[in-house]
């Protein structure tokens, strides 16, 4: 398994971010360690895409990243769009007149913008997060009028995992429907995930599956974890997600990054 991977694909939060959203100085040696060695190593998030740039930009990656759970795939040198897959207007429609009935905050997101109903304890914290602006619009069922990258409804699990058994078969076949967080569920495209956006990337730089690394620790990361040659979770994440893994760190979040890389990259470099 040692030395063979040629593209790596990390999540950002909870993952390669430490606790407090920062880059420690161990996780920007690792990658430009693999870098070094010519290896592609880029980002897989469910962020926006300026706010994954601002990371990228941090770490020296200079290749596509894969944002908005996949719905974006965008060079992070060129800003050329290689993969743009929009949830339908109509069906966005519809799952946020549901969440709307319900009462809970909503995201949308529409030309790497984020858009707010309203101002609350949940925006603020999620602008907090992103280190992006929100803009209060009102309405989103009034305010969109075309397809938006992705909508996101946010509550407590409980409320979260309601919504999801709720809509996950209403919808199937029609939007992608995924628990980033526990506290955030995520609507996009039915092809707009990490793992389809990891295969694309994958083509593009002609990997073999097999030579593919993937590393993560939620729910979003676990058709990108099963896609990938070697799929690795890091310590902080769920059982549920470690029960997936191929490798699961002993390290946490960005150490548990650095962890991998080393074992499984870097090394004999």
């Amino acid at each position: 398994m040692r030395g063979k991977y040629k593209l790596v694909a990390v999540d950002l939060d909870d993952t390669l971010l430490a606790e407090d959203l920062s880059i420690t100085g161990r996780v920007k040696e690792a990658v430009k360690a693999v870098r070094a060695k010519g290896v592609h190593i880029t980002v897989s998030t469910g962020r926006m895409y300026r706010s994954a740039a601002r990371i990228a930009g941090e770490l020296g990656i200079e290749i596509p990243l894969i944002t908005y759970q996949g719905a974006l795939v965008k060079n992070s040198l060129s800003g050329e769009v290689l993969v743009y897959r929009p949830l339908p207007l109509d069906c966005a429609r519809e799952l946020i007149a549901r969440v709307h009935q319900l009462g809970y905050p909503i995201n949308g997101y529409l030309d790497d913008r984020l858009l707010v109903e309203r101002e609350t304890p949940e925006s603020r914290r999620y602008v907090s997060i992103s280190g992006v602006q929100a803009e209060v619009v009102g309405d989103l069922l009034h305010y969109l009028d075309r397809d938006p990258t992705k909508i996101l409804a946010i509550a407590k699990e409980p409320l979260i995992d309601q919504l999801a058994a709720e809509l996950i078969p209403l919808y199937r076949g029609r939007a992608h429907i995924s628990k980033s967080k526990p506290h955030f569920l995520e609507f996009s495209h039915t092809q707009a995930t990490k793992g389809q956006a990891l295969a694309f990337l994958a083509d593009y730089f002609g990997v073999q599956r097999e030579e593919v690394m993937a590393l993560g620790d939620s729910y979003n990361d676990l058709d990108m974890l099963e896609y990938a040659g070697l799929g690795v979770v890091v310590a902080n994440a769920r059982d549920e997600i470690k029960e997936k893994a191929d490798y699961v760190t002993s390290a946490s979040y960005g150490d548990g990054v650095v962890e991998a890389l080393e074992k499984f990259v870097l090394i004999g470099s």
